[in-house]
């Protein structure tokens, strides 16, 4: 790829427009990045072509280092790639937990031969990863986890169980907190990579009240990770599991605002709202309050995402994420709680579908998508989590007795 650099942005975005042009399937104009599904790990031919196409480029992941396979542009290149993928109707295809959440981390913490051998399937889509983190007995206590690594001089040896696996049917590997010394704390637990498929991996998906299964219970019964797939020192792994959130919630966030994670319908509240309301003698949302409560969520989605933008401007120093993403995860949890049940109400009776004749494949989904949304301000942290991260570490905040 030629080096755009300067003011130089407007040669790079025909070429990027060119690119994508020549690439994107059109079949798939508007579809989304099918996560935690089936589909996902079957898909069709011109899925394949594009995740292969965009895995090759390495701008699935465009500020991650060429080394590696990542696109290695400019935070103002990789704009331009995101604006004008959103132009064509595209979609990123190379997603999921190993960029959301590992792949950053490993590129802080991991090895060079570490970096070498995992980042690049990464950044083609070629693997799936699943976050082994929350246990039974420690959730909101994360540190209280119990899933036990014995040394076994080239490899532990892993039992245990971990809850809440978001897409573990589907992972080729675990990025997984374990602990290493009963004795401490915080200060025993360390971060281990396992691969999934091995004998003493059992994975049972939990079905939501949507009907989907995003999670997972995920059982080690005297699994294996080798000693190579230890990230960090040994009794370390507080220090990278913590920093690992950090980009899971900045992840979060950044995609927050305008949708739903468990899907729904594309259409704006506006655009659904003339269909099920109708319009006035000058176009406008008939219902006057409906118009004014949908505006006051657009605008509240927009200034989101503009300060998500402003924030990912900030760290392009190499400083990643900070504590304010507890803010954004929180505000962005907010945002799509209220966008799904705003949908519903436009809807009315027919947004309450759950199947059969009658309703709509779009309301149906609307429907679910609200239920599914329930989860997103527990998972990633829950809001009382992240309210106490703001008080303490943002706030200046102490406990008072």
């Amino acid at each position: 790829m030629a080096d755009f650099g300067g003011t130089d942005l407007e040669a790079f975005r025909t070429e990027a427009r060119a690119w994508i042009a020549a690439n994107f399937p059109p079949a798939l104009k508007g579809r989304g990045n099918s996560m935690m599904t089936e589909e996902r790990v079957k898909p069709d031919a011109d899925q394949e072509a594009w995740r292969k196409a965009m895995g090759a480029k390495g701008w699935g992941v465009p500020t991650w280092p060429a080394a590696y396979g990542g696109g290695g542009l400019e935070p103002a290149q990789a704009r331009i790639v995101q604006q004008e993928l959103n132009k064509a109707g595209a979609y990123n295809p190379i997603g999921g937990m190993g960029v959301m959440m590992f792949g950053p981390t490993l590129l802080e913490y991991g090895t060079e031969a570490q970096k070498q051998e995992h980042i690049p399937p990464i950044v083609r889509g070629d693997l799936q990863w699943c976050q082994g983190y929350s246990e039974p007995g420690a959730g909101s206590d994360l540190a209280a986890l119990q899933t036990k690594a014995d040394d076994k001089g080239d490899h532990f040896l892993i039992n245990g169980q971990k809850i809440w696996t978001s897409g573990a049917q589907f992972a080729d590997w675990c990025f997984c907190l374990v602990r290493t010394d009963q004795s401490k704390k915080h200060e025993g637990i360390s971060f281990v990579l396992i691969d999934m498929h091995q004998p003493g991996v059992e994975v049972r998906p939990i079905q939501l009240i949507n009907g989907t299964s995003p999670f997972c219970e995920t059982f080690f019964t005297d699994a294996v990770a080798l000693k190579k797939n230890l990230v960090g020192p040994l009794n370390g792994g507080w220090t990278i599991g913590k920093r690992l959130l950090q980009h899971e919630r900045s992840g979060l966030s950044s995609g927050a605002g305008g949708g739903n994670p468990f899907g729904g319908p594309a259409k704006t509240p506006a655009e659904l709202a003339k269909d099920y309301v109708g319009t006035d003698d000058k176009g406008r949302i008939a219902d006057r309050e409906l118009r004014a409560r949908i505006a006051d969520h657009q605008m509240s989605a927009r200034a989101f995402q503009l300060t998500i933008q402003r924030a990912q401007a900030e760290s392009k120093s190499n400083a990643g994420p900070n504590q304010t993403t507890s803010i954004m995860k929180n505000a962005g949890s907010k945002l799509q709680q209220e966008r799904a049940e705003l949908l519903l109400e436009i809807m009315g009776a027919q947004g309450l579908g759950w199947e059969g004749e009658g309703f709509t494949k779009e309301e149906i989904e609307s429907t679910r998508a609200w239920l599914g949304g329930k989860a997103v301000t527990i998972y990633g942290g829950t809001a009382e989590i992240q309210n106490n991260i703001i008080a303490k570490r943002i706030l200046g905040l102490l406990d008072h007795q």
